[in-house]
């Protein structure tokens, strides 16, 4: 963020880490009949008690509390931290889904930041399962409905699409799409490739 601020740059970072509770406060946690994944357990773990409050405080120039912070930035661009910087920034907590559930589209909303991020992580995301069965995003397409390919194929010739999103189980359909969509657009299918991964992954 500091060195965009200084070169109107635009970089980005992912930053990933546990929600690890330290040792003297599970102590103290476990005496009151807490344990991990409870949600007073959890809001001490170093990712929400620490790294989220951090990086926000970062990017708005305040504390927790809503105070402006005190202090200048120093050296090449010098400037009051309480202004902040003009970025922004997306949490998420990493889940198990159940296979069958994200191959029947049930859950979707869950994974939804993953294709976001995959895309680039810029510009809008889609949250929602589209009901006309598809929906153009800033860097992404999504179709869900293989028999509504030709308007989302119109809809994805947008200039700065970079990935389209295919949800089928049938080869041959996935490639006759991808054969009609723009140059520089790529074509993911899915569930298939998640679920592939995720079987390799775990010796399936």
């Amino acid at each position: 963020m500091r060195l965009n601020h200084q070169d109107d740059g635009s970089r980005q970072c992912i930053s990933v880490t546990n929600n690890e509770v330290a040792a003297e406060e599970q102590k103290v946690l476990r005496e009151r009949g807490l344990r991990p994944g409870d949600v007073e357990w959890e809001k001490y773990g170093i990712c929400d008690y620490i790294t989220k409050p951090r990086v926000a405080a970062a990017i708005t120039g305040k504390t927790p509390n809503g105070d402006p912070i005190n202090g200048e930035y120093k050296f090449i661009d010098e400037f009051p931290i309480a202004d902040g910087f003009e970025e922004n920034a997306e949490f998420f907590t990493l889940t198990y889904e159940a296979r069958s559930a994200v191959n029947h589209n049930l859950a979707y909303a869950r994974i939804a930041p993953l294709l976001w991020l995959r895309a680039g992580a810029q510009g809008r995301r889609i949250d929602k399962l589209p009901a006309e069965g598809w929906e153009v995003a800033d860097n992404y397409g999504l179709l869900t409905e293989v028999d509504q390919a030709t308007p989302f194929i119109q809809a994805m010739s947008k200039a700065g699409l970079r990935v389209a999103y295919i949800v089928t189980d049938d080869d041959r359909r996935f490639q006759a799409i991808t054969k009609r969509l723009p140059d520089g657009v790529e074509p993911v299918r899915l569930y298939e490739s998640y679920l592939t991964n995720f079987s390799f992954t775990n010796g399936e």
